[in-house]
């Protein structure tokens, strides 16, 4: 068993909305062709049961060689993340571990070179956003409260997973000085 665990930032107006965790068994995804499924969004004909706050589409596919998936093109953001295995899409060669974006416009066939794990993800734009550890927010202010909550124990952790705390990491370090 594999998974990738993606987080969705928020459009501006819901970034401050209470957290929440629906479950969804594999049974209530809809499955779009052999090995594809929509985690979450609406695409290639199907809509996902999870929750979303925008326009957006996550699939997850189990590609075997020479196996095709598009990506629709109704998105203008969109994404492939190879988790395994290696895949061909819009002229590129994607290897496990390795992400491509593709600019707007027409779908993208994406080919397994060899049995792959990939996850297509893709939205609509919700605006610039800044990101520091596992923050995100449309405000560097923000994000400076959230780490000052999670430091002083502010912040409820999700009921079944709260015995195990992960400390904050340092602040980045500044880049060099570019004159120096």
């Amino acid at each position: 068993m594999d998974g990738i665990q993606a987080w969705v930032a928020l459009p501006r107006e819901d970034e401050e909305m209470e957290p929440a965790f629906f479950h969804h068994g594999a049974d209530e995804l809809p499955q779009v062709g052999e090995g594809a499924g929509v985690f979450g969004g609406e695409a290639l004909g199907a809509k996902s049961p999870v929750r979303t706050r925008s326009p957006l589409f996550y699939i997850h596919c189990r590609l075997s060689r020479g196996a095709r998936v598009e990506i629709p093109a109704a998105y203008p953001e969109r994404a492939a993340y190879v988790a395994s295995g290696s895949v061909e899409a819009a002229g590129q060669a994607l290897s496990g571990g390795q992400m491509a974006v593709f600019q707007a416009g027409n779908t993208i066939e994406v080919r397994a070179s060899a049995d792959a794990v990939v996850m297509l993800l893709g939205g609509e734009p919700i605006g610039p956003r800044f990101i520091e550890w596992n923050f995100v927010s449309s405000s560097r202010e923000r994000i400076l409260q959230a780490k000052a909550d999670w430091r002083a124990g502010r912040m409820k952790l999700p009921d079944l997973d709260h015995r195990e705390f992960i400390p904050l990491p340092p602040d980045p370090a500044a880049p060099p000085n570019p004159m120096s």
